[in-house]
């Protein structure tokens, strides 16, 4: 059980190092091709480990592989390339809050007060991040948010689409992602540069140990632990991101900064303590979709 709860833990930690590793590694490469890198080996790996048909119809999974693969990787990465990965990791851990919203605007489903009271208080910390004396990237800032609506949209389709098999979803997504992200990256980028030594240990991170192991040890520990579980796990995201930000990169932010953060951490943690005993078919689908 404690290795079950290990392997849950590091799938969150992982994810949230993917900005400290693009600052030390491969500052100077292109994001989107980057993106290419890091999506469609570990999605032909991933092939390789358990190979079969996609658990969607073609149309389905081209549309959740745009929006969680060739939309989501590039800004997530411009967010990386633009942003300190403290900032960068807490917006992007804002997918209850961005789901709770676009649910209320679009389909008209009203939150629970108590939760749409924490995701005000949720967004009053991302006004303190992003404070003008702050200093933030707004290009950076907004690919962050949009990077998490994408795959906030992909939620809501999934919700509708519900599949058993995470481990072959992820996989496919990853792989025709990664196919897209190519002509995407050549029409921002151009031809991509040269990989040499100094990028390699930042390239076989994202791909092999932030990609490949890590949406592998989540599809695991989703079905040996249960979503609810990984839904609580995953705010050890954010917190990764914070940490390695501020020890390896040498990150500093002001005191406001680091009341948001905080504002934004509590209020998802308490969100996640205040949603616990509804469905567990929408929760599992929030954390599914979380997955990258």
């Amino acid at each position: 059980m404690m290795f079950r709860i290990l392997l849950a833990c590091s799938v969150p930690i992982l994810w949230g190092s993917t900005y400290s590793v693009v600052n030390l590694f491969l500052s100077d490469l292109s994001p989107f091709w980057v993106a290419v890198w890091r999506a469609l080996p570990a999605g032909l790996l991933l092939l390789l480990l358990k190979p079969g048909k996609p658990p969607l119809s073609w149309t389905k999974m081209f549309q959740l592989s745009t929006l969680n693969i060739a939309l989501f990787f590039p800004l997530l990465f411009i967010a990386a390339y633009r942003l300190p990965g403290s900032v960068a990791g807490t917006l992007g851990a804002t997918l209850p809050l961005q789901l709770m919203f676009i649910q209320w605007l679009f389909e008209g489903k009203r939150p629970d007060p108590k939760l749409l009271l924490l995701a005000l208080v949720g967004l009053a910390g991302i006004v303190l991040i992003l404070n003008p004396s702050a200093d933030i990237d707004p290009y950076g800032a907004m690919a962050a948010l949009v990077a998490t609506a994408m795959v906030a949209r992909a939620s809501l389709l999934l919700k509708k689409w519900p599949v058993s098999d995470i481990f072959r979803l992820t996989a496919w997504q990853l792989t025709l992602g990664g196919f897209m992200l190519i002509p995407i990256a050549l029409f921002f980028a151009g031809a991509p540069k040269m990989v040499n030594t100094t990028h390699l240990p930042g390239i076989l991170w994202i791909c092999v140990v932030n990609s490949a192991f890590a949406y592998w040890a989540f599809a695991k520990s989703i079905k040996a632990l249960g979503p609810n579980v990984m839904s609580m796990v995953s705010m050890l995201n954010p917190v990764a991101a914070v940490i390695l930000g501020v020890s390896l990169v040498g990150e500093s932010l002001g005191t406001l900064q680091w009341l948001g953060i905080g504002m934004v951490a509590l209020s998802l943690v308490l969100m996640k303590f205040a949603s616990t005993p509804k469905k567990k078919k929408s929760d599992g689908l929030m954390t599914v979709s979380k997955a990258r």
